[in-house]
């Protein structure tokens, strides 16, 4: 028995397989491409390039799995709440629906953010609970969540704070395109600063209010060094400390007032490794981090076939 997993999210198409012990079985992903010098696309184009995608991912899924497909399950829109929607998700509901009729399977629908987390708790070494805290970072969220895992297959996600303007990965793409990297930026921004000079991490303020965090105004000034010809690296570097001491302020006070001490940290920002270490190392004494494993921490369908595993088995009982 498999479980199959759709997600089509701002900048990614990906399809997944599980099997019924929660191996994973198959798994291809495929970046949408975004012109070079561009920082980001419209959702109509990133609707349209997931249409393009989808069959081609799934006709790459092996003969032998599709007989053993149990359950399909996509993401239906970017987190679980009433007024959470994204038109690029319309593209996996449509292609999961036909499938799951065509294939006469159950048809589960979750959200993206849950995915995420459903990835990260299954990844990350030596997690086992049902209350704690979770960061979700990446560019189309920035958010601090109180989670409850009480039902199978469903995560109860209560907002904390998040940004009131551009989300991190936002922040990490704008300057690195601005200093010639390609879309996404985070890899290459990362490598950048590895040249940084020491004492660059401080170059940026970091902007919290309470659970507000903000990357506006701290990307201009970041334009404005840009300009003024300062080294990349060291501008690279600057806006991982940035990034680094924002989220640090928003979890000392979500530990503070929650009493959870437990973190999952996930989103393709948090595949970051400088601000990994760095994290680990300020909040040591304060909360224990767990962190998806890199390859499941960007956007992937892993989490959502998961989910669609868990809701179907509990079903069956």
């Amino acid at each position: 028995m498999m479980f199959l997993g759709l997600d089509t999210s701002a900048y990614t198409t990906s399809v997944a397989v599980v099997d019924q012990e929660k191996h994973l079985v198959w798994e291809k992903r495929r970046l949408l491409e975004v012109p070079q010098g561009e920082r980001g696309l419209a959702q109509s184009e990133a609707l349209f390039n997931h249409i393009k995608n989808l069959p081609e991912l799934l006709a790459l899924v092996p003969p032998t799995i599709w007989p053993e497909i149990a359950g399909i399950g996509v993401s239906t829109a970017p987190r679980p709440a009433e007024q959470s929607y994204m038109p690029v998700f319309l593209a996996g509901r449509s292609v999961a629906s036909s499938l799951a009729s065509a294939l006469n399977v159950k048809l589960v629908t979750t959200s993206h953010q849950e995915g995420h987390l459903a990835a990260g708790l299954e990844s990350a070494e030596g997690f086992a609970l049902t209350d704690f805290l979770a960061v979700h970072l990446s560019g189309g969220t920035t958010e601090v969540l109180k989670v409850r895992k009480d039902s199978p297959g469903k995560l109860s996600l209560q907002i904390l704070g998040g940004s009131s303007d551009l989300h991190a990965g936002q922040f990490v793409d704008r300057v690195g395109v601005r200093l010639g990297l390609s879309f996404p930026a985070g890899k290459e921004l990362e490598k950048l600063a590895l040249k940084s000079a020491p004492g660059s991490a401080s170059l940026l303020p970091s902007s919290v209010k309470g659970y507000e965090m903000s990357f506006s105004g701290v990307e201009s000034a970041v334009q404005r060094l840009i300009e003024e010809k300062k080294r990349p690296a060291d501008l690279a570097r600057a806006v991982e400390g940035c990034i680094v001491r924002t989220i640090y302020k928003v979890l000392t006070k979500a530990v503070d007032d929650t009493g959870l001490t437990d973190i999952l940290i996930v989103g393709g920002v948090a595949s970051n490794q400088y601000l990994r270490n760095q994290l680990e190392k300020k909040l040591e004494s304060q909360a224990r981090l767990f962190w998806a494993k890199p390859g499941w921490s960007s956007d992937n369908s892993i989490g959502v076939a998961l989910l669609t595993r868990e809701t179907m088995l509990s079903d069956n009982h």
